[in-house]
Formats: C-alpha cells, sequence, structure tokens
C-alpha cells in the first residue's frame, strides 16, 4: 500500500494513501481490518500527521490538538455522508461544509521558487484549526463540485471500504492497492480452485 506504514502485527499503522484524491483520503483515515473498524486518527497528533503527509502544516501558533481531533472527525463524518449521497446521485445538506470553507481564510501570495522564478500561491490566514482543516474541506467541496462521480469508487474486497478515484487510462481500477487488497482476492481465488 502506498505511504503506509506495517506495524509489528502486520497491520497498518497510519492511515494509508491510496484515494488520489484528498478528500478520498479523507474517508481512507477509517478503515475495517477483519471486520473490524479501524480508526487512525486516535489523537490529534495522528491527524496532525495525517495532514503533515499531505504537505498541510501548520505555518504558525498553538495547536489545541483535543479540538483539532474532534473538529477532523467531524469534518470526516460530514464529508463521507456527502460523498454518499452525491455516489447515490442525492445531495445533501451542505451547510457544515461550508462553516468549514468560509472559516478557511486565505490570501494570494506571490514568491520565487527554488529556480528563482514567481509563483503565485496562497497563504492561510486565520485560525489554526481552519487553516489546517480548511484545504481538507475545499479538496471535499471541490470533488463534490467537480469530480466525476462515476470514477469514485470503494474497492471491491468485501472486508475493504476504502475509497479511491479511479484515474486510470481504462477506468477499470478495482482494488484500492493491487499490493493489498489485489493481492489478496487472488490469492483467495487461487485457493479456491486449488482446494476443488
Amino acid at each position: 500500500m502506498k505511504d503506509s506504514a506495517v506495524s509489528d502485527d502486520g497491520g497498518i499503522s497510519v492511515a494509508p494513501i491510496v484515494g488520489d484524491h484528498l478528500a478520498l483520503d479523507l474517508l481512507n483515515t477509517q478503515a475495517r481490518n477483519d471486520g473490524a473498524t479501524v480508526d487512525y486518527w486516535n489523537s490529534g497528533d495522528d491527524v496532525l500527521d495525517w495532514l503533515a503527509r499531505h504537505d498541510i502544516a501548520p505555518k504558525t501558533g498553538a495547536i489545541d490538538r483535543n479540538a483539532l481531533l474532534t473538529r477532523a472527525k467531524a469534518l470526516r463524518a460530514l464529508a463521507h455522508r456527502l460523498i454518499v449521497q452525491r455516489k447515490e446521485n442525492t445531495m445533501g445538506d451542505i451547510d457544515g461544509l461550508n462553516e468549514y470553507l468560509h472559516a478557511c481564510l486565505s490570501a494570494p501570495h506571490l514568491e520565487r521558487d527554488g529556480a528563482g522564478n514567481l509563483v503565485l500561491t496562497r497563504t492561510q490566514r486565520g485560525t489554526t484549526l481552519a487553516a489546517l482543516l480548511g484545504p481538507v474541506a475545499e479538496a471535499v467541496a471541490g470533488l463534490l463540485a467537480e469530480g466525476d462521480f462515476a470514477l469514485v469508487r470503494q474497492c471491491e474486497h468485501p472486508d475493504c471500504v476504502l475509497w479511491f478515484y479511479d484515474r486510470t487510462k481504462a477506468h477499470k481500477r478495482r482494488w484500492c492497492s493491487m499490493a493489498l487488497c489485489g493481492n489478496r482476492y487472488k490469492a483467495a481465488q487461487f485457493r479456491k480452485r486449488s482446494s476443488s
């Protein structure tokens, strides 16, 4: 699985980054292993680590880690509900997502890149929590508004709940990760044929 660490017991110790979209990787911070739900966010530090893996990091200011954990989990639940509803061709109440979006203030910022070229970026303003979760909320809003939901899928493995955006050329991706669920499925099929 891309960008994930395997723990001593063979489980994955951090949320997998297999969604090919920040909004779907947000949903993938909850997974299932052997039928049990796994939540990769058990502390504010877990959320900060996940944000850093997505190149979202606090610029300045102290972070209330308990508040970050609470707000991040609430955003995840909201995103899950809205994405599932959009996948079902309905749209739920988007006011909660707009609260995250409106709290995230940013301003254009012109800077030089490593080669000395000018690059236009956005600088986050406002509270640290809003600055951290705002880009994630914006990714969710972008997916809802502009995503091709025929390409938003869940892994076909029966014990997996991970989501992904199918960016393959033929749009026939079936697994969150071929290395994990694809191989598990192929091994099960092989065992099934061998026992017959």
